[in-house]
């Protein structure tokens, strides 16, 4: 989870990333995300609206971390969805991001 989170903080530094969900929504209407990263802990309409965005736009989606992690990663304030808008971080944090749940998945089966 430290390589996910020091990558998001990271591509925030290199401004590509949009984080809360009116810059997010920007972003994924605008053709510009590449990955949406929704906190686990987001409301049950935060979720909707963005998964069913997600199906919409063909965006991949990585629900992973707490609004209060990922905020902390970025150097905000807590935040329930973040839009990442370069194709190369979008590739490696949904890499980072299916290994972490897969490893999850994994350590609850035994």
């Amino acid at each position: 989870m430290n390589k996910f989170l020091s990558l998001l903080g990271l591509c925030k530094r290199a401004g590509k990333l949009a984080a809360g969900e009116v810059a997010a929504e920007q972003a994924v209407r605008g053709k510009k995300a590449f990955l949406l990263i929704l906190s686990e802990d987001a409301s049950k309409n935060t979720k909707k609206k963005f998964r069913n965005s997600a199906a919409y736009y063909e965006l991949p989606l990585a629900e992973i971390g707490t609004k209060e992690e990922l905020g902390r990663a970025i150097g905000a304030d807590m935040r329930s969805i973040i839009a990442i808008t370069e194709e190369g971080f979008a590739k490696k944090l949904k890499q980072l991001a299916e290994d972490i749940i897969e490893n999850r998945t994994k350590v609850g089966e035994d």
